[in-house]
């Protein structure tokens, strides 16, 4: 940290109750009153340096009164800054910092405290200063652009702002992949997850201490040098999430802000609900809206992790929109805990959005296509620029690949069946969502439909209200054929099933049973788990399906005649078909 000595007289302020006067046998001839403290001085040092000073005290010549009475209601930086530059003018030592040389640069700005007034004046010294030692420092500039905080209109006028972005920024593009810690990092201890930290950017952490606008504008210069990698961008864009966005649980219940403890409802306590929950939203489209262009920049489970507080904060419909179609790019990394997104109120009953989910499933399938999903809808006007032309790179990517594999395929599926048997439990998830989502995965994709099953038996555990076609719709997804011996044991004897589910089974077993009675094994090569549940029944002396809901063909034996067993259970189909009509 730098450090400027101004003036070398010892301090010769004094303080009474809210009153600050300056040692000397002069009398005082000027009163400045600055924040509700006044300060008795004399006319000469002070207007010696400060133009605005001479023209006011000039403006009040015709007063009778010895001593001049100027008020500075308006006065930036408050009475820390006036003082400084007070002291300035009476040569007393003061110390200039990163931490108050915004304040005393708008201050001497408002005084005029220029070279018109007095060569080498505190201006002339301050910009010296500023650009000679404070820009050269990574964290001088750091804390000085944080500092702009507190004056942000004063910090752009007088280019205080762009100037340490710039500076911070070029800094970062001179070696963006440096391996140091950085002062924030050492600071709070290493990133628990080891594969993110080898990768990371030295500067992401002290970044992620700056407010959301000022991150935005550095970001966008650091982006914009075409020096950073996009895997560095978006590293660093999960470290400022990971330092902002977990405070949202703090204030957010459900999607509603918690309220005070006085359980006050005043207007004042939803206002600040208002603007903490603004606040936190705009952070969130922010990170969003520089997301890299490029597909698996980032992790798909940091893009859920962005989703979920989107749908507690409430975020725009283009942010939750672009979300998606990253995410859906990606969603074979997904894992099914990530994927439980919490409804919002406007979503429904349900605990989980199931259309977000729905929508990323499809924007997954739709790789390859001609036609891509539907493109967000624009929005977010300030910020989307950057942010649509994301979504059009990823839009682009997703027609020219026909590069969702074969193995990325089945995996969603696997997910998408895990995923079914969580949202099966939900009391309010309609017949249709459920099954809708089913029905998005391709027939190629499901090696089995074991969790399939699974899925849809806890559904009709949960919804016993279901009548005989909705049962029968939700089993239309299920194929018999992709069961294993366990499961097709469970379906066989599971009461809660159409009928002509647990016939299809039956169906399907007993016909392959009667094709090994008959010698065909050599012929019909079937899968190992067929094989053994064809050999138990032939063991046993009995059919495969046990007790069902149906006495009257419960028991067929694999020692009748196979025509005479196909033909009874092609019967029994027809009867339950003919009844559901």
């Amino acid at each position: 940290m730098k450090f400027m000595k101004l003036g070398s007289r010892p301090d010769t302020f004094y303080t009474t109750d809210s009153v600050r006067t300056v040692s000397s046998e002069v009398s005082c001839d000027l009163i400045i009153q600055v924040k509700g403290t006044r300060y008795l001085l004399h006319k000469f040092p002070l207007l010696s340096k400060s133009l605005r000073l001479q023209r006011l005290c000039a403006e009040m010549a015709d007063s009778s009164s010895n001593v001049q009475i100027i008020q500075l209601p308006d006065f930036p930086g408050g009475v820390e800054a006036f003082e400084i530059c007070s002291k300035f003018c009476y040569s007393i030592a003061v110390t200039l910092s990163a931490y108050n040389f915004v304040s005393v640069r708008s201050a001497a700005e408002y005084l005029q405290m220029n070279e018109k007034a007095e060569k080498g004046n505190l201006i002339h010294k301050l910009d010296v200063f500023f650009n000679s030692c404070i820009l050269r420092g990574w964290r001088d500039s750091l804390v000085t652009l944080q500092s702009t905080k507190s004056l942000p209109v004063w910090s752009e006028d007088l280019a205080i702002t762009p100037s340490c972005i710039d500076a911070i920024a070029s800094k970062v593009l001179a070696n963006p992949a440096k391996v140091s810690l950085s002062h924030s990092r050492s600071r709070r201890g290493v990133d628990n997850d080891e594969s993110e930290s080898r990768r990371r950017g030295w500067w992401a952490d002290d970044l992620a201490e700056l407010a959301t606008d000022l991150y935005w504008r550095t970001m966008i210069t650091i982006k914009s040098g075409g020096k950073v990698s996009s895997i560095l961008i978006g590293d660093a864009l999960r470290v400022y999430a990971s330092r902002w966005l977990p405070n949202v649980s703090r204030w957010l219940n459900g999607g509603k802000l918690k309220k005070s403890d006085s359980e006050d409802d005043d207007d004042d306590d939803d206002d600040d609900d208002n603007s903490t929950a603004s606040k936190y939203r705009l952070l969130l489209e922010s990170i969003v809206n520089l997301l890299p262009a490029e597909k698996g920049q980032v992790s798909c489970s940091f893009l859920l992790k962005l989703l979920k507080a989107a749908a507690i904060l409430k975020a725009s419909s283009s942010c939750k929109a672009e979300l998606m179609a990253r995410i859906g790019l990606q969603l074979d990394e997904a894992s099914v805990n990530d994927l439980l997104i919490p409804s919002t109120p406007s979503g429904g009953e349900t605990v989980y959005d199931v259309d977000a989910f729905s929508t990323a499933l499809d924007h997954f399938m739709a790789q390859g296509q001609r036609t891509p999903p539907v493109s967000p809808q624009r929005g977010f006007h300030r910020r989307r620029s950057r942010s649509a032309e994301n979504v059009d790179v990823l839009l682009q990517e997703s027609r020219r690949s026909s590069s969702t594999s074969h193995g990325s395929k089945l995996k969603v599926a696997k997910l998408v069946d895990g995923y079914l048997l969580r949202i099966a439990e939900d009391r309010n998830l309609p017949l249709a969502k459920f099954v809708d989502v089913a029905e998005k995965v391709p027939e190629f994709a499901r090696l089995d439909h074991d969790d399939l099953y699974n899925a849809i038996n806890v559904y009709l555990k949960v919804h016993p209200e279901l009548n005989k076609s909705e049962r029968k719709r939700l089993c239309k997804v299920l194929d018999c054929k992709k069961l294993s011996p366990e499961i097709c044991m469970h379906a066989a004897q599971n009461e809660k099933l159409p009928l002509r589910v647990v016939v299809q089974v039956l169906f399907m077993e007993q016909a392959r049973a009667s094709a090994m009675a008959k010698g065909q094994a050599g012929t019909t090569e079937f899968p190992a788990n067929i094989k053994a549940i064809l050999a138990k029944a032939k063991t046993t002396g009995s059919s495969f399906g046990g007790t069902t809901t149906d006495d009257q063909w419960s028991n067929v034996s694999v020692t009748k005649s196979p025509k005479s067993n196909i033909s009874t259970l092609r019967l029994k189909l027809k009867e339950e078909a003919e009844a559901e009509e």
